[in-house]
């Protein structure tokens, strides 16, 4: 009874084996898959929020010597817009308003681009690996 119990039980015992194998294999790939593709959309936004950074920077910096009303409004628009990405969980990738707060920061950098007269086409050219606007 045994040696048969063997036999008919193989097709069986081999489908779990094969199993758990390729569960352990999927579960590997699926990791390194992951994980690549984690930097890859990390390093794009940090790439996209460096250059909300410094252009906000930079234009804090020509505004600064200039007075009047509408500079002043433009003042506290930039001033707004580099606290926002000051506070931008860079770090915390668990952090679950991440897309929120991006898609904040991006409405404010629109609407400093709309103040300041400045075309906001935001893209990352993966070719030359440059920004353009």
């Amino acid at each position: 009874a045994d040696l048969f119990d063997g036999i008919v039980m193989a097709e069986q015992r081999f489908h779990g084996e094969g199993y758990q194998e390729g569960y352990a294999e999927g579960s590997h790939a699926g990791m390194a898959e992951g994980r690549r593709y984690g930097a890859l959309h990390g390093a794009r936004i940090g790439s996209e929020i460096g250059c909300y950074l410094g252009f906000a920077l930079t234009w804090h910096c020509l505004l600064q010597k200039c007075t009047g009303e509408k500079n002043s409004k433009k003042m506290k628009a930039l001033d707004s817009l580099i606290g926002m990405i000051q506070k931008f969980p860079y770090e915390d990738p668990t952090y679950d308003k991440l897309q929120e707060d991006l898609e904040k920061i991006r409405g404010k950098f629109k609407q400093v681009c709309s103040m300041l007269n400045i075309q906001s086409d935001f893209r990352i050219d993966t070719e030359r690996s440059s920004l353009t606007f």
